[in-house]
């Protein structure tokens, strides 16, 4: 069984967080523990280095004794924390002995010190050892001093409770950042899996040819915003595909229904004995049938172009000496127009295949003039770059709105949607210019303004 997106980012959102916290936990349990072992340690060697320093100072140098009562005051308070004390003078005789002055209260203390670190510390295996620390007052010697405790180091019920404390701390944050980061985790998970079902529905709902859906939720994970933003442009392609594959359809029946109507009506009229079948009524007959087939022939070599077969014979070329060929070529109906057409820039070595490129340049040329107005200017510019040959063709024509320059290049689209083939043709023509540049792997882009004319602009590699 399948799980989903949800619970699969929340499982192991939670496992992660779960482990991390875990490990966290247990370092830190460890690393305290240990910390405040060797600060036991320490505070036990340097609680015997201040005994001694204190004793020192209970020496009276001018009777040559010692201050019993203090040190006894002193043995006593450290034997209640677990210090055993023993003073000798020079001559190795006790002066103060903890043992001999109460040995009932210090082995009840060392029992149970014993028993206490066996029970909560038995990792340990310790037990009392007795260092010895010289007695000297400006370098000289009054005799030594032996101090018993608990080795490694001893806690006091005081300090255990501190560490079950810190321990339980530690278990309540642990406990309180899982619960959090669990919640957090869900909240996470439905965060980036909405979107992403979402987007499958919307996919299903595309697939089921509804292209109207979009998705309209906002996102801040940048890779989910990517692919609803994709998804929705792929709706948006497919509707204007499917718009244009409807449109395609009626424009194709619009383009072959006026002549066969045409051709169907006159045949019939002379079938019928209505008209004669002159020599004129046959011409126009045949007339609709070449505009026919000249549809036919249009769309048969935009798909021959826009096939992967499309063989490509490239040669060398220059693109300028190319563009003022084509000049050459449109001269009538520039001159008929009175159009000044002007090609500017330098010479542009290309290699592809000449005729295509002929067919674009004619193309665009061709328009340029449909859609200039009489006594205006159009310009063909040639621009030699390292990798490309660059060609403009700017009119001063009627102008095109920009939401439509996207479309421009589709078939059988027609920014007027009134016009005729005879006056706009089929609509085909920069859907092969498209084809053509593409195929030479090439790029092309339009800038346009009504009232102010297009331009084209066209890169070809060289």
């Amino acid at each position: 069984m399948k799980k989903t997106l949800r619970s699969q980012l929340s499982v192991g959102f939670i496992l992660i967080v779960f482990v991390t916290i875990g490990l966290v936990s247990l370092c830190a349990n460890i690393l305290i523990n240990k910390q405040f072992a060797v600060y036991m340690e320490n505070k036990q060697r340097d609680f015997s280095k201040t005994l001694a320093e204190g004793i020192e100072h209970q020496y009276n140098e001018g009777e040559s004794t010692w201050n019993v009562d203090y040190i006894h005051g002193v043995g006593m308070y450290a034997l209640n924390d677990g210090y055993i004390i023993k003073v000798y003078d020079t001559n190795n005789r006790v002066i103060w002995d903890a043992q001999n002055h109460d040995t009932t209260l210090c082995h009840t203390i060392m029992t149970n010190i014993s028993i206490s670190m066996q029970e909560r510390r038995p990792e340990l295996d310790g037990g009392f050892e007795t260092y010895e620390y010289n007695l000297e007052k400006e370098g000289v010697e009054l005799g030594r001093l032996e101090v018993s405790y608990y080795s490694p180091y001893y806690l006091s019920d005081s300090e255990f409770k501190f560490l079950d404390s810190l321990n339980l701390i530690l278990i309540i944050i642990g406990t309180s950042s899982i619960i959090c980061s669990i919640i957090s985790a869900l909240v996470l998970a439905s965060k980036i899996s909405s979107p992403i079902r979402k987007t499958i529905q919307m996919a299903k709902e595309i697939s089921n040819g509804n292209y109207g859906m979009r998705f309209e939720g906002k996102t801040n994970i940048k890779e989910l915003s990517d692919l609803t933003y994709t998804v929705n442009q792929m709706a948006s392609t497919l509707e204007v595909q499917e718009n244009l594959r409807k449109r395609l359809t009626t424009d194709v029946a619009h383009e072959l229904r006026t002549p066969l109507a045409n051709v169907a009506s006159h045949l019939e009229a002379m079938i019928e004995d209505v008209w004669e079948p002159t020599k004129e009524r046959i011409q126009g007959c045949y007339d609709e049938i070449i505009r026919i087939s000249s549809l036919v022939n249009d769309l048969q070599r935009l798909t021959q172009i826009e096939s992967d077969n499309l063989k490509l014979e490239k040669q060398y070329m220059d693109l300028y000496k190319l563009s003022q060929e084509v000049v050459r070529d449109f001269g009538k109906e520039i001159f008929d127009k009175k159009i000044d057409c002007v090609v500017e820039g330098e010479a542009s070595i290309i290699f592809a295949d000449k005729n295509r490129i002929y067919q674009v340049i004619s193309n665009l040329l061709s328009n340029a003039i449909k859609y200039s107005n009489e006594e205006t200017k159009i310009y063909l510019s040639v621009v030699d770059k390292d990798s490309y040959g660059i060609l403009t063709v700017k009119d001063c024509g009627i102008g095109m709105l920009e939401h439509e320059l996207p479309y421009i290049f589709e078939r059988f689209y027609r920014t007027d949607k009134s016009r005729s083939r005879k006056t706009g043709g089929a609509g085909i023509g920069l859907s092969i210019v498209k084809s053509i540049v593409q195929a030479h792997n090439g790029s092309i882009d339009v800038k346009s303004q009504v009232g102010e004319g297009s331009e084209f602009i066209i890169a070809l590699p060289k």
